[in-house]
């Protein structure tokens, strides 16, 4: 890019210059010809804050690089009109002030909707040797006080002053090294970009994967870390991780403490971010300047490697600010009018339960999402986002949902976006609910919801819910009617509530360690505890409760649409009834990396790996078209004739592909009775049913290999014990 070095002065040991308005934030430049270096200026006057035994301060250290030559770095901020901005740069080590830098006021651009763009070209100090900041004024007076406080340039690449995990943050804004001078080495790298038909989502959190001791790796809790146990998702055959927050975030940011110690809890989700263009520095075991970038990338390409996408949870609903009595990090100070939502009387409106909404399609905001999502896109090579509280995106400046919300289409259709997953959490805290009606410009999926709420209920026998299920289990054409399945991520659980094992095992949410009187987090989850509350010793309870994770996972695993696993469903991780673990850094979080090799987690882990495998072996599970009345049938206990009245346990579909040569049989019992069904003939000749998973069969026999199934005993007739799944394949 080029730079106009007009009308340069010193202050102090410093040379500043105008700038260019674009990129915003800190980009190191190369020097122009004949611009003189730092040393080759001669002796500079005293910064105006010197020490007079010292003029040059510490800051007389910080000059030309080692090579010599000049490094200049252009700042750009942009803020609502009327402020004052100064350039604060800070001590690495401790982030005392050096100097503040006025930015020249031949360096302000005006930009569009009437905001200014401070630039400044800062030549002599060495990146590396300064951390910076601004400390922003209403002009002439009045307005908002940031109270002096120096705020974060929401640009910065990287932020240093968190300090190791779970230390009260002391942000500073760091200049990441020009990367044209030292390029991340990619290698060979490529996205994988698999079909949507071959799409297994695997929701996981970046530290509580490896932090246990159990896991073994040499940097628990870090992106290092989770690069060690690509083989594990390797094995079990998803092709994406979802990764629960990983831009800057406050761990410390909790107002509860524990209730049996006193101390304060952590923000252990990470739905807090305070810096949207900085990996999560905590999640590095390298956290100098550069360090957390690097890993973050570094697991990016091993995942690339292993077929493996990446999609991120990223949070443009809210802030870390928070309202009023928040912190003033940035936005607030910059343009809070811009980047916030507010009432007549300039409070914030509350829409998401966390005290700020973002006004997220005003032309401020909207840009800098933009922005945000090309960075990561472009600079990480991540393969998509997934939106938390989506539905606030699609809210105008006044607050109310629009039908065709700017950022949402602009996101859709933006260039350096495209192929990417958009995936969005079509709700948020006012009990707004899109799911089905999200704009999606023929780009946007959504967790579905739905499905979620459908599946429990199904599997609980709850009144209605077999004909409440069926549409699900065909890729919810009633939510999506002519967009196929591809929209639906289906699960059963998430982040968010019971893990599968809890979902089988309490009634209640048991959330005490909260901190919050146990009266968070989802008040009524659709789960069964059959018949015992929490931990026992009863084989009948145990195994019913086996049975009813396996139901869950195998319909999950037949059902047309995108599926998703929660980490550690798998093999069987439990939370302790707790339904909304955000402040449990602990074991209640961590994977437990023991439960693979006990026999009940190996025998669960071996079911999901064969699950999986079944699903990749016929592609009439992965259709992504709503199937027809000659690709979909269902039955009941006699072919052809479902029972679809409010008490029924029973459903059993036949889906067929012609073209693929490909037929299985599904039938689900979720009463408490035995059921005996008569199967249909398979519609290809030449073959016989073959059991491919049998829920009620003891673990080695209750799923099999593709390749390995037995012949089905009685062809004509199946017998589903009380709370099973069955699901045949047609075979020669």
């Amino acid at each position: 890019m080029s730079v106009t070095y007009a009308t340069p002065h010193r202050v102090g040991t410093w040379r500043v210059s105008p700038g260019s308005p674009q990129p915003l934030g800190a980009t190191v430049l190369a020097a122009p010809a004949g611009s003189p270096s730092a040393g080759a200026a001669g002796p500079a006057p005293a910064a105006p804050d010197a020490d007079p035994a010292d003029p040059a301060g510490e800051a007389g250290a910080v000059g030309a690089d080692p090579a010599g030559a000049a490094v200049a770095v252009n700042f750009a901020v942009a803020t609502a009109p009327g402020r004052r901005v100064r350039l604060v740069l800070l001590r690495p080590d401790d982030g005392t002030v050096l100097t503040e830098l006025p930015f020249p006021p031949e360096g302000r651009v005006t930009a569009p909707h009437g905001r200014t763009v401070h630039t400044m070209t800062l030549q002599g100090p060495h990146p590396a040797e300064f951390h910076y900041g601004y400390r922003v004024e209403q002009a002439g007076g009045g307005g908002r006080s940031t109270g002096g406080v120096v705020v974060l340039d929401p640009y910065a690449r990287e932020l240093a002053g968190a300090g190791p995990w779970g230390t009260r943050p002391a942000y500073r804004s760091v200049v990441l090294p020009d990367p044209s001078a030292a390029p991340f080495d990619w290698g060979d790298d490529r996205r994988p970009r698999h079909p949507t038909d071959e799409l297994v989502l695997y929701e996981l959190h970046v530290r509580g994967f490896t932090r246990d001791p159990s896991s073994g790796v040499a940097h628990p809790g870090t992106f290092a870390g989770l690069r060690e146990k690509i083989p594990h998702l390797s094995s079990l055959g998803v092709t994406a991780v979802e990764l629960l927050p990983v831009f800057e975030f406050d761990e410390t940011d909790n107002t509860y403490a524990s209730p049996e110690t006193g101390e304060p809890l952590p923000n252990y989700w990470g739905y807090n971010t305070v810096g949207f263009f900085a990996p999560k520095a905590a999640y590095a075991a390298d956290q100098r300047p550069g360090g957390p970038s690097r890993e973050l990338k570094e697991l990016v390409r091993a995942c690339h490697a292993a077929g493996i996408e990446v999609i991120l949870d990223v949070v443009f609903n809210h802030t870390a600010e928070g309202d009023h009595r928040g912190p003033v990090l940035s936005f607030r100070a910059l343009d809070e009018a811009g980047y916030y939502l507010l009432d007549a009387d300039g409070h914030h409106r509350n829409l998401t339960a966390t005290g700020n909404t973002v006004n997220a399609n005003h032309p401020v905001a909207r840009a800098f999402i933009l922005d945000c999502l090309r960075y990561w896109a472009a600079e990480y090579r991540v393969d998509g986002f997934r939106f938390d509280m989506a539905s606030i995106l699609t809210r105008g400046t006044d607050g109310e949902v629009l039908a065709d919300p700017p950022l949402v289409r602009a996101i859709a259709t933006d260039p350096v976006l495209a192929d990417l997953h958009l995936i969005a959490e079509a709700s948020d805290a006012t009990g707004t609910e899109q799911v089905g009606a999200f704009p999606h410009h023929g780009r946007w999926s959504e967790w579905n919801m739905r499905y979620r709420d459908d599946i429990r209920r199904f599997l609980l026998g709850r009144p209605g819910s077999t004909a409440a299920f069926a549409p699900r289990l065909a890729g919810s054409p009633d939510l999506y009617p002519g967009r196929g399945a591809a929209p639906s991520i289906n699960y059963v659980t998430c982040h968010d509530g019971f893990t599968l094992a809890d979902l089988t095992s309490y009634d209640h949410r048991h959330n005490e360690a909260n901190g919050e009187g146990g009266g968070d987090g989802i008040p009524g989850e659709d789960s069964w505890n059959c018949g015992h509350e929490g931990p026992t010793d009863d084989q009948a309870v145990l195994a019913l409760r086996e049975r009813q994770a396996r139901n869950a996972l195998l319909l999950l695993l037949a059902s047309r649409g995108v599926p998703m696993l929660l980490a550690g469903d798998e093999c069987g991780r439990t939370q302790h009834g707790n339904n909304n673990a955000y402040s449990q850094d602990n074991a209640t979080s961590w994977f437990d990396w023991t439960l693979p090799d006990t026999p009940d987690g190996a025998a669960l882990l071996r079911f999901v790996r064969c699950c999986l495998a079944l699903r990749r072996a016929h592609p009439v599970l992965r259709r992504l078209d709503h199937p027809d009345g000659a690709a979909l049938s269902w039955h009941g206990e006699r072919p052809n004739a479902p029972d679809w009245s409010p008490g029924s346990t029973l459903l059993a579909a036949l889906l067929h592909d012609e073209e693929a040569r490909d037929a299985v049989y599904l039938a689900a019992n979720t009463g408490g009775e035995p059921r005996t069904v008569r199967v249909p003939d398979p519609p290809l000749p030449g073959t016989r049913w073959h059991v491919a998973a049998d829920t009620a069969a003891p673990p080695g026999r209750d799923a099999h290999a593709p390749g390995t199934e037995p012949p089905c005993p009685t062809p004509d007739a199946l017998t589903l014990p009380p709370h099973s799944t069955t699901l045949l394949i047609a075979r020669a």
